[in-house]
């Protein structure tokens, strides 16, 4: 393989995901109220944790970005949910994010949404959501949503982090930053 090409290649990749998110943060006003930085560090601190790696994560939050509903008090939970609803669900991250997205964007039709993955709210636990979005209580509605994602799913991601198949994962994504590191020095010496 070709170092050069494929460290280009791998700063692209980094380069067009934060672009991505800049856009996106532009796009609605930041009212996810989070900085770019933050967003940055919460995708680098989870791919420390999990199998995957932080473009992966930073297209998951990048996706969240785009539900106007989720704050800064739930996002590092609700990316964090994301990851384990994929690894538990068997699925890719983009599509939970955009299920979980969703039901926190919406929490009383949300519920109804995560159950047809097999997420299940009780008719008790549907009956709070309820009651806590129509006395303007959302956040406390999204807390709710995501503890009982982390009752069912919590610690997924890490869980299969710590496997072979994981540890090998998290190697191949540490590579790819060292790559990403080079792609940058290269590309800024061409430009």
């Amino acid at each position: 393989k070709n170092t050069v090409v494929d460290s280009i290649a791998s700063f692209n990749e980094s380069e067009s995901v934060v672009a991505q998110m800049n856009a996106t943060l532009a796009s609605t006003g930041h009212a996810a109220g989070m900085s770019a930085k933050q967003l940055v560090d919460l995708s680098q601190s989870l791919q420390a944790q999990t199998r995957f790696s932080d473009e992966t994560i930073l297209s998951a939050e990048n996706l969240l970005l785009t539900f106007t509903n989720i704050g800064s008090d739930v996002f590092p939970q609700a990316t964090e949910a994301v990851l384990n609803m994929a690894t538990a669900l068997g699925q890719d991250a983009s599509g939970s994010a955009i299920q979980l997205g969703k039901a926190l964007q919406d929490p009383i039709l949300g519920v109804s949404a995560l159950r047809r993955v097999g997420v299940n709210f009780n008719e008790t636990q549907q009956e709070t959501i309820k009651r806590l979005v129509e006395t303007n209580r959302t956040l406390e509605a999204q807390q709710y949503i995501l503890a009982e994602l982390n009752k069912e799913f919590g610690g997924s991601a890490t869980a299969a982090a710590k496997t072979f198949g994981g540890q090998m994962e998290q190697l191949k994504n540490q590579i790819d930053d060292v790559q990403e590191g080079i792609g940058h020095g290269l590309t800024s010496v061409i430009y």
